[in-house]
C-alpha cells in the first residue's frame, strides 16, 4: 500500500498526542463537511436502486451526458487498467501517485512525464494521465490543450484519463462536457469539495460503452443506499456549492500569505491546498508534528503540501508554529 496523508492515528502514537489534540492539516479535504441529510430507513434496509436520482443529479453537476457512481474515483484508477490490453501509459508527474501504480501492476510499461516532455513522448503512448488541477503540484491545464492530447491519441485507440479530483472550485475547467468523446475518461471525486471523504464517492465520466464496460467490473450495488441518499443531496446543494467554493478560495489566499510571511512561499496550490518545496521540508515536518500539526510530505522532492486551515482559531495555531520555527532555524 502506497503512503497518503490523513494517518492521523499513527500520528498520534508515532508522537503521543491524543488524536483530538491535533491539527490535521495532511489531507487535501475541505475542512467543512457538508451537512449530513435524514437517511431513510429503507437506504439501510432495502439493495441500493440505480433509478433513485443520483445520476441524475451528478450529471446536472458536472454538465456530463453520463455518469457511473463508484465507491471513491480510487476505485476506478485500479479497475481502468482492466479495460486495455497491455500498452504503454504517461503519467504526468509528480501526481496522486496510485495512478502510476495501478498501470504497473496490471503490466503497462508506464512512464512518468513531465509537462515538458508530455509532447515528445504522447504519440509513442496509449494512455495518458493526467491530474487537473495536479496533486500536489496544484498545476492546472486549460481544456484546450487537454483536448488537444485527447485527440491525437484518440485517433489512435488510445485514452486520456483525466482525474478532476480538485476542479470543483473551478468547474469552467472541466472537461466533463466533453467525456461523452471516445477515449476521454474524468474521474470526479466527491469527498475532498464536500469534507466528506468518509463517505466514499466518486464518478467516471465517459462515454456510455466505456461506463457499461466499466460497471461490469465495479459489479452490483458498488455504492452504498445510504451513499446514494446523502451524495445526492449534497450534489444538489447549490447554496452549499457557491459558500464552499468562496471559503475554500479565501482561506486557500490567507494559507498561501501566511506561508510567505514566513519565508514559505508556496510552489503552487489550488482551492484546497497549497504545495512548497524546501530544504527544510522533512525538518518543518517533524517540527510541525511534534506540535500536534500534521502536513503532507513528499520525500523524494523535498516538499509538503498543506490543507487548509478550518478557521481563524487553526490559522492561529499554525501561525504561532511557523513563527517558532523561524526562531529555532534562524
Amino acid at each position: 500500500m502506497l503512503e497518503h496523508g490523513g494517518r492521523l492515528r499513527k500520528a498520534a502514537l508515532d508522537y503521543g498526542i491524543a488524536e483530538a489534540d491535533w491539527l490535521d492539516l495532511s489531507s487535501g479535504l475541505a475542512p467543512w463537511p457538508f451537512p449530513i441529510p435524514e437517511i431513510p430507513l429503507r437506504a439501510w434496509a432495502r439493495l441500493p436502486e440505480t433509478d433513485d436520482g443520483l445520476e441524475q443529479a451528478a450529471c446536472d453537476y458536472y454538465g456530463a451526458a453520463q455518469v457511473l457512481p463508484v465507491a471513491g474515483s480510487q476505485m476506478a484508477i485500479q479497475l481502468l487498467p482492466r479495460l486495455r490490453r497491455a500498452g504503454k501509459v504517461g503519467v504526468l508527474s509528480p501526481c496522486y501517485a496510485e495512478h502510476a501504480e495501478a498501470w504497473r501492476r496490471s503490466g503497462y510499461i508506464v512512464r512518468e512525464v513531465l509537462e515538458q516532455e508530455v509532447e515528445f513522448f504522447l504519440d509513442s503512448l496509449d494512455v495518458l494521465v493526467v491530474v487537473n488541477p495536479n496533486n500536489p503540484t496544484g498545476l492546472s491545464l486549460t481544456p484546450a490543450r487537454l483536448l488537444d492530447w485527447h485527440a491525437r491519441l484518440a485517433r489512435r485507440g488510445g485514452w486520456l484519463v483525466v482525474d478532476e479530483a480538485f476542479m470543483d472550485n473551478t468547474p469552467q475547467l472541466s472537461l466533463a462536457p466533453h467525456a461523452h468523446q471516445v477515449g476521454l475518461i474524468v474521474l470526479r471525486s466527491f469527498g475532498k469539495f464536500f469534507g466528506l471523504a468518509g463517505v466514499r464517492l466518486g464518478f467516471v465520466l465517459a462515454e456510455r460503452k466505456l461506463l457499461k464496460l466499466l460497471a461490469e467490473q465495479v459489479g452490483p450495488w458498488a455504492v452504498s443506499g445510504p451513499t446514494r441518499v446523502l451524495g445526492q443531496a449534497c450534489l444538489q446543494d447549490t447554496e452549499g456549492h457557491t459558500r464552499q467554493r468562496i471559503r475554500s478560495d479565501e482561506a486557500s489566499e490567507r494559507l498561501a500569505a501566511l506561508l510567505e510571511r514566513y519565508g514559505f512561499k508556496p510552489q503552487g496550490g489550488c482551492a484546497l491546498f497549497q504545495w512548497l518545496i524546501t530544504e527544510h521540508a522533512e525538518a518543518l515536518h517533524a517540527f510541525m508534528a511534534r506540535r500536534g500539526i500534521l502536513l503532507r510530505i513528499f520525500t523524494h522532492n523535498s516538499s509538503l503540501r498543506f490543507g487548509l486551515p478550518a478557521d481563524a482559531a487553526e490559522e492561529a495555531r499554525l501561525e504561532h508554529a511557523l513563527i517558532a520555527f523561524a526562531k529555532d532555524h534562524a
